[in-house]
């Protein structure tokens, strides 16, 4: 297992295969499809955004409220489609790594291969335990959108496996991934 710090260089990504654990370290941002369409919206009109996505990381992860003395409530990852329609023009503007869980689209495997980006995959049904690695959060941008706003974490050794690497490889359609019947209780 390879341990990674933020941001994330291109020699990093183009060193990641699909299949390859990480533990990751850093500064990395929540943003789920609201916000993705607030992004977007700002990038169309020419407004800076909350935060510059030159080798950052996107958490598509709608974060529950901090228990008393806690960083951050549960946080696990959202299902990545529901970025798709966003995600290629955020990685045009310098977006590199991107956390979720599930299958992309065509266009977006697309982009990360054409900007050199990666999308790491977190396990899901987990969020209490990944919220352990969470060390402080705060928020950034778009308030009103409650748990979908964009908040800046810092976590430690978030486990994540790589599903898309910089060259396309994908480890949902590769066949590795396997989905087994529960057995059944007699």
């Amino acid at each position: 297992m390879r341990e990674l710090n933020i941001p994330i260089t291109d020699e990093i990504i183009d060193g990641l295969n699909m299949g390859d654990m990480v533990l990751l370290s850093g500064k990395i941002y929540t943003a789920r499809d609201a916000a993705h369409k607030k992004l977007a919206d700002l990038i169309e009109v020419g407004k800076e955004l909350p935060f510059d996505f030159a080798g950052q990381a996107v958490f598509y992860a709608g974060p529950s409220p901090a228990k008393p003395g806690k960083p951050i409530g549960s946080v696990g990852p959202t299902t990545a489609g529901r970025m798709d329609l966003y995600s290629p023009l955020l990685i045009s503007k310098g977006l590199k790594v991107m956390i979720g869980k599930g299958l992309r689209r065509a266009e977006v495997v697309e982009a990360v291969v054409k900007h050199r980006g990666i999308y790491f995959a977190a396990i899901g049904g987990i969020a209490a335990l990944m919220a352990k690695c969470v060390k402080s959060a705060r928020l950034i941008a778009f308030e009103e959108l409650g748990t979908e706003a964009i908040r800046e974490l810092f976590v430690e050794k978030l486990p994540l496996v790589v599903a898309i690497d910089s060259r396309g490889r994908n480890l949902y359609e590769s066949g590795k991934l396997k989905y087994q019947r529960p057995q059944q209780i007699t």
